[in-house]
């Protein structure tokens, strides 16, 4: 029996166009007596291959049902581009899937968490890709780095395959930087989740670029989190009352003191007030810079190049609309939060 709900799956691929039919194939297989509606969002992240021509004939009248696809026109980091398919899905729930690490016949189980109460389902498969020795030690600097800062462990408690409503879907697009803030708000927000695991071997290992990976986890921690322009703030402030105390060390030296050398408590004095300066301008700079990074409010992360959907729609164009009484009532609508 299917299961009375409007399930969107959001697919992200990168150069793999010889893996999209089969993809597709096991993603429609799966859903079709799963749920009574349901609809694939793909993304492809900017792909130099054969996947927009492959994807276009496979959403054709004789292709796949209930398919959108949006072509971005550069790569953009893989939460940014799961981003793109959840700001523009339409069901009660969203899943986020790596189609070639993560499981999708796994969605039964997330699927009855999400109906049962939980505002967020996350899924951890047990079966991970062997990154090289460099790669594992910044994942582990990273991670650890991050769970100091925020209290979370995003691999185990945060993974990216995930399944979220649309009330958390809608909160997380209150924010200013919606595409960052996706990866750990869900975790974060306070909302009911259950975490998942199971265990399932990858169709295809992708193997990991350190320089992006890096720099994803820059910005996610500055973004995240306060906590590194406060421990530069409060590392200011540290060496503005270190520099004081020597220079009240300095005057004591002077006046205890007979056989200091010429010209040492000068030159002490000027080094330590120049640095108490630098120290003040550093914790004041500082504080200014939290200010304005909480009311910052930049532009959209990526543009989208081309938007199609399947000739074929077999999916019931609800719309997240429920009928009270006989009565159309707008109780969620996905799409007046779509960017017009």
């Amino acid at each position: 029996m299917r299961i009375p709900i409007f399930l969107s799956v959001v697919l992200v691929l990168r150069n793999d166009a010889s893996h999209i039919h089969p993809v597709l194939v096991k993603a429609t297989e799966a859903l079709r007596d799963l749920v009574a509606d349901y609809e694939l969002v793909v993304i492809d992240n900017g792909s130099e291959d054969d996947s927009i021509a492959i994807l276009q004939q496979l959403t054709a009248e004789t292709g796949f049902p209930n398919i959108q696809v949006f072509a971005l026109t550069k790569e953009v980091s893989s939460d940014t581009a799961a981003w793109v398919g959840l700001e523009n899905a339409l069901g009660d729930f969203v899943a986020i899937i790596d189609p070639l690490i993560d499981d999708v016949e796994f969605l039964p189980e997330m699927i009855d968490r999400a109906v049962g109460g939980a505002d967020v389902v996350f899924a951890t498969n047990q079966q991970t890709s062997d990154q090289g020795l460099v790669y594992r030690i910044c994942f582990a600097a990273f991670h650890t780095t991050y769970r100091w800062f925020v209290g979370v462990n995003l691999t185990t408690e945060a993974p990216g395959y995930r399944m979220l409503n649309r009330r958390v879907a809608n909160f997380i697009l209150q924010h200013p930087l919606p595409a960052i803030t996706y990866r750990h708000l869900p975790v974060t927000g306070g909302f009911a989740r259950a975490n998942l695991t199971y265990s399932s071997h990858p169709t295809h290992y992708r193997k990991k670029r350190l320089r992006e990976s890096i720099d994803r986890g820059t910005r996610l921690i500055v973004s995240t989190t306060r906590g590194p322009m406060r421990l530069v703030t409060s590392l200011s402030v540290f060496g503005a009352v270190s520099n004081l105390i020597y220079s009240v060390y300095v005057i004591g030296i002077a006046i205890w003191k007979t056989d200091v050398a010429p010209g040492w408590i000068t030159l002490s004095l000027q080094q330590s007030g120049m640095f108490l300066l630098i120290s003040l301008v550093l914790l004041i700079l500082g504080e200014y810079v939290l200010q304005m990074a909480s009311l910052s409010n930049e532009g959209p992360p990526y543009h989208v190049a081309r938007e199609f959907t399947s000739s074929v729609m077999t999916r019931h164009n609800k719309l997240n609309v429920e009928v009270v009484h006989g009565t159309p009532h707008a109780d969620v609508l996905a799409d007046s939060f779509r960017p017009g």
